[in-house]
């Protein structure tokens, strides 16, 4: 066989390959050209980000700088007329008024000077109407001996406020605090550089002084956050997602690679071309006749049908005024219970399944909780459920009624109810109810509901119940959608990322069988705790215990699991996850007034100054302990919906009740949560170099009881307190109608409240010793049966 013959066959092989990859030509150049413009727009989408950065982190960088020199400026101003002659002259005859109005003499923009005398008893005294920051500025300039700047409300809203020992010679007489314009510290940001789609802000703590730019974006802020030389502040500054470069390229890169996919596809495209005659050939071989085609065409698919779940109206219930007849989904008969105003409570709904709670009921709420977001022009909310047995059909009657007024339905679930908070923020519709019944026994069930950021309670709750009764319920053209979400992993994610342990720590957690259980053990064990689970299956029947932390007997298994495990330290959770009790590995249950003491402690380390909230339960020795730490105490009323209104009010950093409830807004969110409570206090402790024994058996203590529970006269705990408090007489202490009637004496105090949430008078009592607590109810007991002599006490 010649060479000729031999390459024939060859070279008819190549021409088939060649023939065979020629058509695939087109589909390479249209993908090469796909990813050439993908490139192409990363490359700009890169390079925007690279210059809203730059523009971004030079406008940070010059603010700091500005304001660092602003302050300092102020700083030696007041170091320098604190020195001056006429300041020292009248330091020296006591003369603090005088002192400060010679110290502000001819200071430009000084709007207000005092000095206090030293120890702050009458600032003290004045609180809260003197306002925490003057004194929390103070109590730092004492703390650092040194002039220091800060951010306070004083003279109608937030100023420039800097403050140093006021010394006469080596003597220190007080604090000298001087007022400014706000300016002198934020200004550098408000006339700075900052682009709309980027974000700047001057931050003290977690308060936002001043802002510029995107708000969305302030949640990522921190992230290129820089420090204020010579101040606690930082400049916070945000910029949006611009995505992952592809491959990791930057904008130059993804543009060079552009332009290769750019000339390969061009290239395929030309080697894809086939010639003219042959293009004609094959064109009039494949060409067919209009009855060829309609012969091959395959049969017409059905057009796929479109189902809307109905949205099912609750039937009409006999409140007040009737309302009018309302249509009933036949497939999904409403409920028969009728609405019971006494559902409706200070801090949420709360009610017996098949008594006063069921679906119909559930639906009805729904619907006028979604009226009030329609009138807030409010549209999506989340919605979840603890493990109680009536879980599924409330959530069912209640997404029926928000979405019957329009609103969009976010459902995450099986959730605690710290959970659905967070998705309220992480999913930011600022709107969400969790369906629980909290610690309550098995057949009760409820809501708590947050609408546009605000926790519903008192009169607001109430206009929930009056749009019920006076037909005042929104009904939207068409229904709001409804989706299925879970973001457990996200909020483990979230926790995990900010707090981990120094040490491992061993934990034993009771969930009692609540829905925390589902959660708590991954939120502790992605921290760094070894975790013992107890009791974490969720059942709604609460088999071994119920889930409330806060009665001592609850305890009892936690213990001795402590004891037979060897571990750290046990936490409880109740039935819905946002309240925590602890116990000690000698089975000591420290009580939530004392872990609060350590929570103030760590969060004050980082804001000095700082409002702690706490309620009226709480020990004696709480506000001490604050102030000791620098922070600045304030008592208020007991409810976690109570408490959250108190805090935005005050702009506190943390806050906590005696039943167990923390609220964080340093680093979190500032609800209550137990689940995080529980990772911060594991964050402290694996921290110090004792044990948790005794890092928490070292806090203050005295001798106290733990909540008692009287059943009211007639059911009604809050027509007794009030005559309570109008006839009780208590010589000697020093009372507070805040919430109840307590009365405090150099050795202890005591306290009755009405129960908002059961029919019950809650008494808490504490003394510095068994003698002074028995003095204490004593005289407690003596004047509550002289308001209702049959009343049965148990101390």
């Amino acid at each position: 066989m010649t060479e000729q013959d031999t390459a024939a066959p060859a070279k008819g092989k190549l021409g088939m390959a060649g023939g065979a990859i020629k058509p695939l030509m087109p589909v390479v150049a249209v993908v090469c050209g796909l990813l050439a413009l993908w490139l192409a727009w990363s490359g700009w989408v890169q390079y925007q980000a690279q210059s809203r950065e730059s523009t971004i982190t030079k406008s940070r960088d010059q603010a700091a700088r500005q304001i660092s020199e602003s302050v300092a400026k102020e700083l030696a101003e007041l170091d320098t007329r604190l020195k001056s002659p006429a300041v020292q002259a009248a330091l020296a005859q006591g003369n603090l008024p005088g002192a400060a109005t010679a110290l502000r003499q001819g200071w430009p923009g000084a709007e207000a000077s005092e000095i206090f005398a030293d120890g702050f008893e009458a600032e003290y005294s004045a609180l809260p109407k003197l306002g925490f920051g003057k004194v929390g500025v103070a109590e730092t300039a004492i703390a650092e001996n040194k002039a220091v700047a800060a951010i306070v409300r004083d003279g109608g809203g937030p100023r420039l406020a800097v403050a140093a020992p006021a010394n006469n010679g080596p003597v220190r007489v007080g604090v000298a605090y001087v007022r400014l314009p706000l300016d002198r510290a934020t200004g550098p940001i408000t006339r700075g550089n900052v682009r709309d789609d980027s974000y700047l802000a001057l931050r003290q703590g977690s308060y936002s002084v001043v802002e510029r730019g995107d708000k969305e974006l302030a949640n990522g802020a921190e992230v290129l956050a820089t420090p204020v030389k010579g101040t606690s502040w930082r400049i916070a500054a945000g910029l949006p997602d611009a995505g992952n470069a592809p491959f990791g390229l930057g904008a130059m890169p993804c543009w060079v690679a552009a332009l290769g996919f750019a000339v390969l596809g061009w290239l395929a495209l030309r080697a894809g071309r086939k010639p003219a005659v042959a293009v004609a050939a094959e064109d009039e071989a494949e060409a067919q006749t209009l009855e060829q085609m309609q012969s091959n065409a395959p049969a017409s698919a059905p057009a796929a049908a479109v189902v809307v779940a109905p949205v099912v109206s609750a039937a009409a219930v006999p409140i007040g005024d009737a309302p009018k007849p309302r249509a009933v989904d036949p497939v999904a008969p409403a409920g028969q219970v009728l609405i019971d105003k006494s559902i409706f409570r200070a801090y949420d709904i709360r009610g017996i399944v098949g008594k006063t709670l069921d679906a119909g009921v559930a639906e009805l709420i729904g619907q006028s909780i979604g009226s009030l977001m329609t009138e807030r022009g409010l549209h999506d909310i989340i919605v979840g459920r603890d493990g109680r047995l009536s879980g599924p059909d409330m959530i069912d009657g209640l997404v029926r009624g928000l979405r019957k007024t329009g609103r969009n339905v976010v459902d995450i679930g099986l959730a605690a109810t710290p959970v659905v908070y967070f998705a309220a923020y992480q999913l930011r519709t600022g709107c969400c109810v969790a369906v629980t019944g909290s610690h309550n026994p098995p057949d009760y069930n409820g809501f708590k509901i947050v609408v546009g950021g605000e926790t519903l309670s008192g009169k607001a709750i109430e206009d929930l119940y009056a749009r019920i009764a006076e037909d005042r319920l929104h009904e939207a053209p068409t229904p709001g959608n409804v989706q299925h979400r879970d973001v457990s992993k996200d909020y483990i994610d979230r926790i995990s990322s900010d707090v981990q342990l120094d040490r491992r720590l061993k934990v034993v957690v009771d969930a009692g069988n609540g829905v925390a259980g589902a959660i708590a053990p991954q939120v502790l064990a992605a921290i760094g705790a070894e975790v013992m689970p107890l009791y974490c299956e969720v059942d709604g029947t609460f088999p071994h215990h119920h889930p409330d932390p806060s009665e001592a007997h609850n305890l009892e298994d936690l213990v001795k699991m402590v004891k037979r495990l060897d571990a750290d330290i046990g936490v409880a959770f109740d039935g819905d996850g946002d309240r925590l009790g602890v116990v000690t590995k000698d089975g000591h249950n420290i009580y939530p007034d004392r872990l609060l003491m350590l929570f103030a402690s760590d969060v004050l380390e980082r804001n000095p100054g700082a409002v702690i909230v706490y309620d009226v339960k709480c020990t004696g020795r709480l506000p001490g302990q604050i102030l000791r730490h620098g922070g600045s105490p304030l008592m208020w009323k007991t409810g976690h919906s109570l408490i959250k209104a108190k805090m935005r009010e005050t702009d506190a950093e943390l806050a906590g009740e005696m039943s167990g409830h923390f609220f964080f807004k340093e680093r979190w969110f500032g609800f209550d949560d137990g689940i995080y409570a529980a990772a911060r206090l594991l964050e402290i402790l694996a921290s110090r170099s004792a044990s948790p024994s005794e890092v928490l058996d070292a806090l203050p203590d005295g001798v106290s009881t733990p909540e008692i529970k009287v059943p009211a006269p007639n059911d009604d705990p809050h027509s007794f307190v009030d005559l309570f408090k109008a006839k009780a007489k208590f010589e000697g202490g020093r009372l507070s109608s805040i919430d109840g009637l307590r009365a405090d004496w150099p050795d202890g105090w005591g306290l009755v409240r009405a129960s908002n949430t059961t029919p019950v008078l809650v008494m808490r009592f504490d003394g510095d010793s068994k003698e002074s607590l028995a003095r204490i109810q004593a005289a407690f007991r003596e004047q509550l049966l002289a308001v209702r002599p049959d009343l049965v006490l148990p101390f």
